[in-house]
């Protein structure tokens, strides 16, 4: 399945039916009076977040929805069908925007929660509505009102605990296929991985979602490489992964470039805790390990983990380093009391 996370929507709730203007028209009956019906009400427009989907790819092949329209009124005081509501179904963790993408109208993080994107017009009145003491044969009744129509954007933030960050080719697709069951394409030229990638990783009984995004260059903030498209996978995660490539020349400056691409495409990524990582220490010597993280270190201005996710050194550390980060968030959700039961 083709991973897709932005999609362009056209959506039109439908137009309420219109009033019948009818008179009661029976044998030995005189006088009969107004008997038209309303008219019934249009369909609205929701979204809706349905578990088990991670991609908008539905979206490429079919972007216009639009609802019914309501029955119109009969006589015999018989109301209008009113018309079947339209739903969207997206993932889990789905944004939904104006036209102009920045506006964020609904953000879809829990499965079944749901919005409305555009109510169904209300059915006019028959002429039963308009009779009065003075007016007794009233001829006139109300159309439906119209529908509502708008362009709206689907924009898709994978829903991780952790996420991977690094220049290309730093291990990032190695690591997870090395922790987890996920298979992403491994292979030694830059950008490899072209879409995001989740996996479920274990560790001491727990289990936490990892998400490996691809690679970041300089730049990316301003619209180079792949890797400025998927950040806003990562700013769901509650801690980052940063994974330096250890048989660089420079490694802190290697370093520097990310934490600049991620302060410069959002301050709350930079906010974010995060796990520094040399890998590729199976290829490198203890003299040449000690000094690169030594530099990396200088550069950080923190620890830094050793590891190697072809070997799986280290790995179990890293693991541990992030779930300590993850922990005290699913503490807090646990914590938080249910919202009051309504009908």
């Amino acid at each position: 399945m083709k991973f897709l996370d932005l999609a362009k929507v056209y959506i039109r709730s439908g137009g309420g039916g219109a009033g019948c203007v009818s008179f009661r028209r029976e044998k030995f009956i005189e006088y009969g009076g107004p008997d038209g019906g309303d008219g019934g009400n249009g369909g609205d427009v929701w979204a809706e977040a349905a578990p088990g989907l991670n991609t908008l790819i539905d979206f490429r092949y079919q972007q216009h929805f639009f609802a019914k329209s309501g029955q119109h009124g009969m006589g015999s005081q018989m109301t209008g069908k009113s018309a079947d509501d339209v739903v969207l179904k997206v993932p889990v963790g789905t944004e939904i925007l104006e036209e102009d993408e920045e506006t964020v109208i609904a953000d879809l993080t829990e499965p079944g929660q749901r919005v409305l994107l555009a109510r169904g017009g209300n059915g006019g009145w028959g002429n039963l509505h308009f009779k009065t003491s003075t007016n007794r044969s009233p001829r006139n009744a109300n159309p439906g009102q119209p529908g509502v129509e708008r362009t709206i954007w689907l924009r898709l933030k994978l829903i991780a605990d952790a996420g991977l960050v690094g220049l290309p080719n730093a291990g990032k697709s190695t690591f997870l296929a090395a922790v987890s069951n996920a298979r992403p394409k491994i292979a030694d030229y830059p950008f490899t991985t072209l879409h995001p990638n989740l996996g479920v990783v274990g560790i001491d009984g727990h289990e936490f979602v990892m998400a490996d995004i691809p690679g970041l260059i300089e730049g990316a903030s301003e619209g180079r490489g792949l890797g400025d498209q998927f950040l806003g996978h990562v700013e769901r995660s509650n801690v980052l992964l940063h994974l330096v490539d250890g048989t660089s020349d420079d490694v802190a400056a290697d370093a520097r470039t990310i934490l600049l691409e991620l302060g410069a495409y959002s301050p709350v990524l930079m906010d974010k805790p995060r796990v520094t990582v040399l890998n590729k220490i199976d290829a490198l010597d203890d003299h040449t390990i000690a000094e690169r993280k030594a530099a990396l270190e200088a550069e950080i201005g923190g620890p830094i983990l050793l590891m190697s996710g072809v070997a799986k050194l280290g790995v179990t550390e890293v693991l541990r380093a992030l779930w300590v980060r993850i922990e005290p968030t699913r503490r807090v959700a646990r914590d938080e009391p249910e919202a009051p039961w309504r009908p």
